[in-house]
């Protein structure tokens, strides 16, 4: 028997559910709503750019690196147009295997791989990776024929080039791929792009100059991630042209002739510090780093003993030698320590009282009676011992410090070493050690604890040549800015050393002057068909100390233990224009060695002068 319909029951249930399934449908058609409002209206720019991203990207325009000339206008660091191999990892259906098959055609090495591998996190997938550099047309021709991998193309690039390989590589530096710390230095926005920045030299000091601005641009890709339209958003901004004070003819002569020698030349302009040649020899190709050194040459500059990469005008450190003679003289003048009619009688040797040993002269035989000037011009070391010990360290420290001794000259230049000018609280600081009179005599001939680089001795000499004026020495000599005029760099600081009487720096630049044109001058053999006049000053620097008795012999030590070679000088005498200072390590006398290089390289400075007069 059928049970008895409940039609009240059932039209409530059917309500129910009628209702449930309204409430549903109004939800569903709600967050239907709700999510095309969100597309259409209030999200619209953010999807529309996404869109768009799919197939149109904003990349960065790499400017134009600006070219370095010397102070003629001879290009030094230039560009020169290339092609570069590049992968983007968004069109990319799968990377490593992309890049095994560019190994496998041979389009590119195991190196390029994992140099690809260390840079790719410094990108965003959309941007085109830089895969290899400096392709040759033959490469680029026989992969724009066989292309068959997607997301890999050929792109155009400004690469750095150095015309005149070695020469000049101190002073210039070189650009070469950035690392980890450089793209921490550096401003992201900025360098976005960016592939290269300078390293060592000029190219370091003024990478934010010579880089340039970024510009923008909007690339469109097809379905296949090919190019197939760009447009400019915005130009990049060309990098400035500097041009240096270094004239390149005196440049390269200067690397001449210390070409096969360890060693550094600098000269530089009395009149505003301008440095006109700076060399430190050996050198070596900036050419080398710019797309990667082989390992063939990184390993033969790492392993020279010769340290090639060593910029000796600056980083290296040496015994001034007997070519701080001049400014003891002076310093004795100045604090009344001796006079001009000082006299002093030179055995060959000076002792100190209850002190048993001897300290020798450079010539054993003695030079008699010498006075500032002779004791200059034939480089007396008894003379500067007496007059050092009478001194006392502490007062030879306050003296030479006003010269930039024991202190960087300020150039503009990155890695510069500032030297040590010792004194009794420099001792118990560095060596935690008393000061001994003996000390106090070997500093007195530019020996024991005190170094100064080549640029030191450089500048040291054209304030005296200045009779007290210390520039601080430049290297940036003007700037040319895209679409500007050519501007004249900062000159450097001046400084005036006090003068108590004018006639102790004339003292001693004539016993300069004796250095070259006396008859007993170290440097006399200089004066034979010299048509300018030169106030010099010869040195001779020990590697190591010798005892009392023990006569020094070059042929019986190791070259690399031999004493270095020095010279530093001026001229004309009146009205300076130049200064020099030349060390050739290793090399022995500095009269025989040193001084015929500075006389060679100012007979190129004063024949170039008279020809633009």
């Amino acid at each position: 028997m059928d049970k008895i319909s409940n039609a009240a029951s059932e039209n409530k249930i059917f309500s129910t559910r009628l209702m449930l399934a309204l409430v549903f449908i109004f939800v569903l058609v709600f967050i239907l709503i709700s999510r095309l409002y969100s597309l259409q209206i209030s999200n619209y720019d953010y999807y529309i750019e996404e869109s768009l991203g799919n197939q149109m990207r904003m990349l960065p325009i790499t400017p134009i690196r600006g070219k370095i000339f010397d102070r003629n206008g001879k290009m030094i660091a230039g560009n020169q147009f290339a092609y570069k191999l590049t992968l983007t990892p968004e069109k990319t259906n799968n990377v490593s295997e992309t890049l095994l098959l560019l190994k496998k055609y041979n389009f590119i090495n195991d190196k390029d791989i994992e140099i690809f591998n260390k840079n790719k996190k410094r990108y965003k997938k959309f941007h085109s990776i830089p895969l290899k550099y400096k392709l040759n047309e033959k490469q680029v021709a026989r992969f724009l024929v066989s292309n068959q991998f997607i997301g890999v193309d050929i792109e155009s690039y400004f690469q750095r080039i150095y015309p005149y390989n070695a020469s000049s590589v101190h002073v210039t530096g070189y650009v070469s791929r950035m690392n980890k710390k450089d793209k921490a230095l550096y401003n992201k926005e900025d360098y976005l792009g960016t592939s290269f920045v300078g390293k060592t030299g000029i190219e370091k000091q003024y990478e934010s100059l010579l880089h340039g601005k970024n510009g923008k641009k909007q690339i469109e890709r097809n379905v296949t991630g090919r190019v197939i339209n760009t447009k400019i958003i915005q130009k990049a901004t060309k990098g400035t042209d500097l041009y240096l004070s270094i004239d390149l003819d005196l440049q390269k002569k200067a690397e001449s002739l210390l070409e096969g020698k360890r060693g550094a030349i600098v000269a530089i302009d009395v009149q505003n510090g301008e440095v006109l040649a700076m060399v430190s020899m050996p050198i070596y190709n900036p050419n080398w780093f710019v797309n990667g050194i082989s390992h063939k040459n990184y390993k033969k500059l790492r392993t020279s003993k010769d340290i090639p990469q060593l910029n000796r005008t600056i980083q290296g450190l040496y015994p001034p030698g007997s070519t701080i003679k001049p400014m003891v003289a002076l310093i004795g003048l100045e604090q009344g320590t001796i006079t001009s009619h000082t006299k002093t009688y030179c055995p060959g040797y000076f002792k100190l009282k209850n002190v048993k040993r001897k300290f020798n002269d450079w010539k054993r035989s003695g030079h008699g009676q010498v006075n500032v000037r002779s004791s200059i011009a034939q480089s007396c070391d008894v003379f500067f011992y007496k007059l050092a010990n009478k001194m006392g360290i502490d007062n030879l420290h306050d003296g030479l410090k006003p010269f930039n001794f024991g202190e960087k000259t300020g150039i503009d230049l990155p890695g510069e070493r500032g030297g040590i000018l010792p004194s009794k609280a420099w001792k118990k600081i560095n060596k935690k050690e008393p000061w001994y009179r003996g000390e106090t005599l070997i500093a007195g001939i530019g020996q024991g604890f005190i170094t100064a680089s080549p640029l030191q001795l450089a500048v040291a000499t054209a304030a005296l040549a200045n009779k007290g004026v210390v520039i601080q020495p430049k290297i940036l000599k003007s700037t040319h800015a895209h679409g500007e005029s050519i501007k004249e760099a900062k000159k450097g600081i001046r400084k005036q050393i006090p003068i108590k009487d004018i006639h102790n720096w004339e003292e001693v630049i004539q016993g300069m002057k004796q250095t070259i044109y006396s008859p007993r001058g170290t440097a006399r053999k200089l004066n034979k068909n010299l048509k300018y006049t030169l106030a010099g000053k010869t040195g001779t620097a020990q590697v190591f100390g010798l005892d009392a008795e023990e006569q020094y012999i070059a042929a019986n030590l190791d070259e690399r233990l031999r004493d270095h070679a020095l010279f530093t000088g001026f001229a004309p005498i009146k009205n300076p224009k130049i200064a020099i200072a030349v060390i050739v390590e290793n090399a022995g006398s500095g009269s025989s060695k040193a001084a015929p290089l500075a006389k060679k390289l100012l007979d190129v400075y004063f024949e170039k002068q008279s020809l633009t007069q």
